[in-house]
């Protein structure tokens, strides 16, 4: 959520970041209502002050007693009116998306974001390679029919060597992110609806991704994201504790509803996945905010290159970044069969944007109380990495070299046909 003053204060600025945002949101309706709201404060406030002016008295006189009900049932008009003038302010600023920053380049859809970084050489075969799932199938390493028969569509299995190198991937990252100072945490992937809103998942168009449960106020998280930046709600926390640097492992939950039709088959998108998310908590200061994103990328870079697969790095563009981002890096891993990259990470700093939804503040070293900056980027999401490991490290025997780095945690440095 953006600063109502600053709105008010920076306008155009913010409708132009609406507009590159490809989101629809009427700055001048949300100021009429802020001046509505100040009108009725500052006649609650004087009829409150003669109120007082009138208790002061002492015998009040008659016309005194019954100016004191008529101001009784001004106010109580006063302050319903208020309430209804609040909450459609603040109805409108759930839909205010954050700026970006100026570095952050201005495009409508995925074709605007713009390349910084590549490492590693896509493989090339002196064979006929194979897709993850032919390769997963003849090894015998997932079974996406019988998922489908017991889950639905994208339901999917993990077995023999796929699940123990599933998991061994979410404990080697665990690991490498712990050794480094983060905090690591299971977090859990029910939470409350205050949560959604408070990250900025909803109110916007991602409500058809959320699964919703029973309880008409719980939700299963698609990201631990979601839980862990929502962990500090409603605190003030000592700028001495900053940052605070969290790694979260947590299944995850995605009904994927406007993705129909898009990567049905295989691994790529599910509705049900495991992740280990990066989540910081930093100071409200910009130029240390761009380094915490730096780190996050190299953690999660740094991840890719233990496994030797190629990626690259965009900055991602303000038509294709997200509503409360100020600025987002993608990940993308090569993937042979897609003859491309395909994204396993995204990187963002969200300002204070999150931290106003969801009251997190610092009290700096002069005293003075801070809404606090976040920042998430994923380590590792699977099985969709499998798909970048199995295809890239596959050999002409159809079997599968394991990466070095996971060879003491699967026990096996190789996956042969049976």
């Amino acid at each position: 959520m953006l600063d109502l003053q600053y709105i008010r204060e920076n306008a155009d600025t913010v409708k132009e970041a609406a507009k590159n945002k490809n989101r629809k949101v009427d700055i001048d309706e949300l100021l009429k209502h802020d001046d509505v709201r100040r009108d009725l404060i500052q006649k609650a406030q004087k009829l409150r002050e003669e109120r007082n002016e009138i208790a002061k008295k002492r015998p009040p006189t008659k016309e005194e007693i019954a100016r004191g009900k008529e101001i009784k049932e001004e106010l109580k008009t006063v302050e319903e009116q208020l309430a209804d003038t609040e909450k459609k302010l603040n109805d409108l600023l759930l839909y205010v998306p954050n700026v970006p920053l100026p570095e952050v380049p201005v495009g409508t859809d995925a074709t605007g974001n713009k390349e910084v970084k590549k490492w590693g050489t896509p493989r090339t075969f002196d064979f006929e390679a194979k897709d993850h799932i032919a390769l997963g199938t003849d090894l015998d390493l997932f079974d996406l029919d019988r998922g489908s028969k017991i889950s639905g569509f994208r339901g999917y299995f993990l077995k023999n060597e796929g699940a123990i190198l599933h998991v061994a991937l979410m404990f080697y990252v665990l690991q490498k992110l712990t050794k480094k100072g983060y905090i690591p945490f299971i977090a859990p992937s029910i939470v409350k609806q205050f949560t959604l809103f408070g990250t900025g998942h909803f109110p916007w168009g991602s409500e058809q991704d959320v699964y919703s449960l029973n309880d008409e106020d719980m939700y299963l998280a698609g990201t631990a994201e979601v839980p862990i930046t929502a962990y500090h709600s409603d605190e003030t926390l000592n700028a001495k504790d900053l940052p605070k640097k969290y790694v979260a492992f947590s299944p995850c939950f995605r009904r994927e509803a406007g993705a129909y039709g898009r990567d049905t088959r295989g691994l790529y998108r599910l509705h049900e996945f495991w992740k280990i998310e990066q989540v910081i908590i930093g100071p409200n200061d910009l130029e240390e905010a761009r380094k915490i994103h730096e780190e996050l990328q190299d953690n999660a870079e740094g991840i890719l290159e233990d496994l030797g697969l190629p990626y690259r790095r965009l900055l991602m563009c303000t038509g294709d970044m997200g509503e409360p981002q100020l600025k987002k890096y993608d990940t993308e891993t090569w993937m042979p069969s897609r003859k491309d990259y395909g994204e396993t990470m995204s990187n963002s700093i969200m300002g204070e944007f999150q931290a106003r939804r969801l009251n997190i503040k610092y009290r700096d070293t002069d005293g003075k109380v801070k809404y606090a900056y976040t920042f998430n980027n994923t380590a590792v999401a699977s099985p969709r990495i499998l798909i970048a490991i199995l295809e890239n490290c596959q050999q002409k025997d159809g079997s599968i070299e394991i990466p070095k780095a996971l060879h003491s945690l699967t026990g096996f440095t190789k996956i042969s046909k049976k």
